[in-house]
């Protein structure tokens, strides 16, 4: 036996591995084909795969049978003898006509699909800007004056440790987009910071999204319904915590979506102006720090040592107010602190330094109210 020559731990290990693998929980999801998609693109895309695919199936139906023939009907123990010919002009012509053919086969329908496949600004009825961010995205609807930024849900979080019976395990996110069926979606995707992929299987749109250039899809969503994806390109240590949730409804539905959207953000602006507590503060606060400054600095504020510094008796949290937002606000060159200006409301600015100044163990005392953050922009 092999496994007698093996050190001793290796059979074990090599069980232990076999049987982890044959355990159902360790199986992922899978498919034995791509999907075909909910979109018109995805089902151009899955039809040319299959053609390209029976095209693979019959050549190696031809090749292999033509191989087995060979091997049990020309083989020496029958007596065949090899034949010794060259430069047959009739084997050449096959030889080159026939992939030909093949390749010609497969071209017209790819050349069609790549045209529609880049022609997303074609009597666009919505035209969609997506921004990635580390790590996290921001959706603007251009043609409504709506913006936000969807993120990793705290009921994902909550379950990073033990993802048993979670369905749709990292693919929940605090504020997912909505589109409406039958409407050519353009969008748009650039990046804040490094480069991130935007990538949503069932409507076919896997898109680079790269600092300094703007690229462009588009989908027209055909069924109602929930359609998740998430960033497929590796770009920081919370890569895996960018998911994507698309949720296609109705025309009516839609635009009900975008009066509510409309109405909070006009709330947002309006509180803006008021005087918040110190109380209420705290508690906006806590749920700012926890969806956008925890994943470095700490649930606790105890940072990282040696990469991400602490909130907790730090110098900037603890000293002056000023330096404290101009740091939050514009964040730090050279260093993983993002500017939060474009990212967070004044709101939410006065709340998450607030916070940080009186959390902790910090106990400044000192309050920072959004009209400051106005002030400051």
């Amino acid at each position: 036996m092999v496994f007698n020559k093996l050190p001793g731990r290796l059979p074990v290990a090599l069980t232990g591995v076999l049987a982890m693998l044959l355990t159902t929980s360790a199986h992922a999801e899978y498919a034995l084909n791509m999907p075909e998609g909910v979109t018109p693109i995805s089902h151009q895309i899955y039809n040319l795969h299959m053609l390209v695919f029976w095209i693979c199936v019959v050549i190696g139906i031809v090749v292999f049978v033509a191989m087995a023939w060979s091997i049990l009907f020309h083989r020496k123990s029958r007596g065949a003898v090899a034949a010794h010919f060259h430069e047959s002009t009739m084997v050449e012509i096959i030889w080159t006509v026939a992939p030909l053919f093949i390749l010609i086969a497969i071209a017209i329908p790819a050349t069609g699909t790549l045209l529609d496949l880049e022609d997303a600004k074609t009597n666009a009825d919505i035209n969609l800007q997506v921004t990635g961010i580390q790590w996290k995205w921001k959706y603007n609807y251009l043609d409504e004056d709506v913006e936000f930024i969807s993120s990793l849900a705290q009921s994902s979080r909550d379950v990073v440790k033990d993802p048993t019976g979670n369905e749709n395990y990292l693919l929940e996110v605090d504020q997912p987009i909505v589109l409406p069926i039958n409407k050519k979606i353009r969008f748009l995707f650039n990046s804040d910071d490094v480069i991130h992929s935007w990538w949503v299987p069932e409507l076919a749109v896997k898109q680079d999204v790269i600092p300094g250039f703007i690229n462009d899809s588009w989908a027209l969503i055909e069924e109602p319904g929930t359609y998740r994806g998430q960033c497929a390109e590796l770009c920081g240590k919370e890569h895996g915590f960018m998911p994507i949730v698309v949720e296609a409804v109705t025309q009516p539905e839609y635009e009900q979506w975008i009066a509510e959207k409309k109405a909070e953000a006009a709330a947002v602006a309006a509180s803006a102006e008021q005087e918040w507590s110190m109380q209420d503060l705290l508690a906006k606060g806590e749920s700012v720090y926890a969806g956008n400054c925890a994943a470095c600095h700490g649930p606790t504020g105890a940072g990282i040592p040696g990469v991400f510094p602490a909130i907790a008796n730090s110098p900037i949290a603890t000293g002056d107010a000023v330096e404290h937002v101009n740091v939050v606000m514009n964040g730090r060159s050279g260093t993983a602190m993002a500017a939060y200006k474009t990212q967070l409301s004044d709101v939410d600015l006065a709340a998450v330094i607030t916070f940080e100044r009186n959390s902790f163990g910090n106990s400044v005392g000192d309050m920072v109210q959004p009209s400051a953050i106005k002030n400051a922009r």
